[in-house]
């Protein structure tokens, strides 16, 4: 009698292993808060987070204040980002192309109400509103990432220009470079209004258990 209960104990003791490894009965393990922002050359940006939060980047052409920054540069309107990173990232054509494009952050410029901004410089080799050339100086704070098929993928790190010290998650930006499309006179008007949506897109949503 008792070797069958010690056998019956063993058995229970597998099972409860068993639904250990497995994990059941855990919380559900919920997925990371991200923020996606997308530009063009043409004035067509855009912020998305994971929670479902989407809005249009206001953009203008105005002065650059960074290092050696140029007069009437386009400028993206980050909607407050908190702890944002000032520097350059300098975009690398494919091989052999040299420098195609220089992508500044500005912490303190403001575009349309919406303080922090990046600044969107390309080559002068057509019509979009980022081909002006290059700014005659750099910040010191300067990474460097490739071009492949007209986009710039980048994810800063922390440190790294772009990086926003204040975001519940990773911030990565699609860039597309070299893409001449209609400029989106109505994003002018829409963007003034975006500004007051700005920290809550920087925000995880809580939710209710």
């Amino acid at each position: 009698m008792h070797k069958r209960r010690q056998i019956g104990v063993t058995v229970l003791g597998v099972i409860a292993l068993a639904v250990v490894l497995s994990g059941v009965g855990q919380a559900p393990v919920r997925a990371q808060f991200t923020v996606t922002i997308s530009a063009d050359e043409n004035g067509n940006g855009r912020f998305i987070n994971s929670t479902g939060f989407t809005s249009p980047l206001p953009f203008a052409l105005q002065p650059d204040p960074g290092p050696g920054g140029l007069a009437l540069a386009l400028t993206y309107g980050m909607l407050n980002p908190p702890g944002l990173v000032a520097g350059d990232v300098l975009v690398a054509e494919p091989p052999g192309g040299g420098l195609g494009d220089i992508i500044r952050f500005n912490p303190q410029e403001v575009v349309a109400g919406s303080l922090g901004a990046f600044v969107f410089y390309s080559l002068a080799d057509d019509a979009s509103l980022a081909d002006t050339g290059f700014p005659t100086a750099d910040y010191t704070n300067l990474v460097t990432v490739p071009e492949i098929n007209g986009l710039i993928t980048y994810t800063p790190t922390a440190g790294q220009p772009g990086f926003v010290a204040g975001a519940a998650g990773p911030v990565t930006y699609v860039l597309t470079s070299d893409a001449v499309v209609p400029e989106p006179a109505s994003l002018t008007l829409l963007g003034l209004g975006v500004a007051g949506l700005a920290s809550y897109g920087w925000q995880k949503r809580k939710r209710t258990a």
